[in-house]
């Protein structure tokens, strides 16, 4: 007897339906074809406990699985229920009427358990994509993959409930989730506040202006000065994540298995915060069996790199092309994958080896030699995505000891809002592009572009500060932000010269004062 049932392989954010053909005749042989991994093997093993520790007996047969397309690499333990249900089909235990309306993923564990998978969210897409009535996912997956509507998802706890459901022998109602409702419901409530920062008003002013035009951005400031504390409140003034961009990041995270348990749609932008000794693979993806990596778990929020100079050169120069591309194509010999990675990126560092350079409290006890080595360990090209370079200085303790709270993430985020409403309106008609950090060469001359008074003071100040020839478009970028926030629509000198005060590294000078 030949039964098919339905599933899918997961490649990076694509999806693949996969039909688990299952043919038995009389032998006592078991052959599994179609490129299947050796997890994907072992699924004969775990099956046959399940079955057997739910009463039922493994037959005694010739059995051929083929898992097509057969030229289509297959991974991961998600597809023991498929193939349990086309042997259970096979054998006469479950009717065949249903199986052609249902996509089926999940892992068996060897008492008939259901186990959870990865990929659930964009499987349960393409199952409403190819118009399947309804797909059937581990329990514990069925929140992530019932944000799909027009499609009846059902999560099922073990093996038993989904032979009695597909055998019309008990009746199951599909989980149905208000998505818009739980989406809207957790934007706007974040654990860390800019209110609790004391002092650091300009600090707060340039992630102000990064967080409105999408800037990326360098904090260079001794221990203590409150870099990572700063960062680490950077999503709270972000504009809200829209349905599109939630449903994006949270299949990314569904990929990776980053989801926790009872998780719908990820409603707040991601901060992700790698250690310094992170390797290549796992800040930019891939591996043996390819996953994101961080800098795609961080697309459409923030991705902060601590301690800037302490990760491995080579690591680091592996951000370039992302930051210019926003997606990463990850090519190997078995497998071509691309993952969107669209994110701020944030970094902080030590102005020298000992940290205290330019501290008023501290004296530092580096040669200028020293301190320049220690910034050459960012190379220029690096250096030269990102546009706000900020210097940063502990706070005093008059400021500290301030019992008045500071300004909160909430008006913060109001006026960013505002801006990038309207850069949205301005690059309407330019596909991609959403706001000032992606303008190309022709944009900045096109709406950036200063009067004369401001082409004087820009080119004076590039002069006198020894400012590199990088730094010209990247002042005009932020300036263009700048005069968002005024609701300017042009740029005004004021604004060029609170730009050029973000471009502290081109300093030629910097290491020397």
């Amino acid at each position: 007897m030949l039964v098919k049932t339905y599933c899918a392989a997961v490649n990076g954010l694509d999806v693949t339906t996969v039909t688990v053909e299952v043919s038995m005749t009389r032998g006592v042989q078991f052959h599994l074809s179609g490129l299947a991994d050796t997890a994907v093997r072992e699924s004969h093993d775990r099956i046959v406990a399940a079955l057997k520790n739910n009463g039922i007996k493994f037959p005694v047969a010739d059995i051929t699985v083929n898992m097509a397309p057969a030229d289509l690499r297959k991974e991961g333990s998600g597809y023991d229920l498929p193939l349990a249900i086309g042997l259970l089909a096979a054998m006469g235990k479950v009717k065949p009427d249903h199986l052609s309306e249902y996509m089926i993923i999940g892992e068996l564990s060897l008492d008939g358990k259901i186990q959870p998978v990865r990929g659930a969210l964009p499987i349960a897409i393409k199952a409403r994509k190819e118009e399947f009535k309804g797909l059937i996912v581990p329990e514990k997956n069925i929140r992530e993959a019932a944000v799909v509507n027009r499609l009846s998802v059902y999560g099922m706890d073990n093996l038993l409930d989904v032979v009695r459901f597909l055998n019309d022998e008990e009746t199951f109602q599909p989980t149905i989730i208000d998505t818009r409702r739980e989406f809207y419901e957790h934007q706007s409530s974040f654990d860390l506040d800019f209110a609790d920062v004391r002092g650091q008003e300009n600090v707060k002013r340039a992630m102000e202006v990064a967080a409105a035009g999408g800037h990326n951005m360098i904090m260079i400031g001794p221990p203590g000065s409150g870099k990572s504390m700063m960062a680490k409140r950077l999503p709270s003034i972000l504009p809200p994540l829209s349905l599109a961009e939630s449903l994006e990041t949270t299949q990314i995270h569904s990929v990776a298995g980053k989801l926790g348990e009872n998780m719908s749609l990820i409603s707040q932008r991601p901060f992700r915060a790698p250690h310094h000794t992170i390797s290549q693979v796992a800040l930019v993806g891939g591996g043996a069996n390819p996953k994101p990596g961080e800098i795609s778990l961080a697309h459409n929020g923030v991705l902060f790199a601590d301690e800037l100079p302490e990760f491995n050169k080579a690591t680091l120069e592996m951000l370039r092309q992302p930051l210019e591309d926003r997606k990463i194509t990850i090519s190997r010999a078995k497998y071509t994958v691309e993952y969107p990675c669209s994110f701020m990126f944030v970094a902080s560092m030590n102005p020298c080896p000992c940290g205290y350079y330019n501290d008023p409290t501290h004296k530092c006890v580096c040669t200028p030699g020293q301190i320049q080595r220690y910034l050459n360990k960012i190379s220029g090209p690096l250096l030269d995505r990102i546009d706000i370079q900020i210097e940063i200085t502990p706070v005093p303790f008059k400021d500290i000891s301030r019992a008045t709270q500071g300004e909160s993430s909430s008006s913060i985020r109001e006026r960013v809002i505002k801006a990038r409403q309207i850069q949205e309106q301005r690059f309407r008609e330019h596909r991609g592009i959403h706001c000032n950090a992606q303008m190309t060469e022709r944009m900045i001359h096109q709406y950036a572009e200063p009067d004369e008074a401001g082409i004087d003071m820009l080119r004076a100040a590039m002069e006198r500060l020894n400012l590199s020839a990088r730094a010209y478009n990247r002042i005009l970028k932020v300036a263009r932000t700048i005069a968002d926030l005024d609701a300017s629509p042009n740029v005004q000198p004021q604004h060029l010269a609170e730009a050029i005060s973000y471009r502290n590294l081109d300093r030629g000078d910097w290491a020397e004062r």
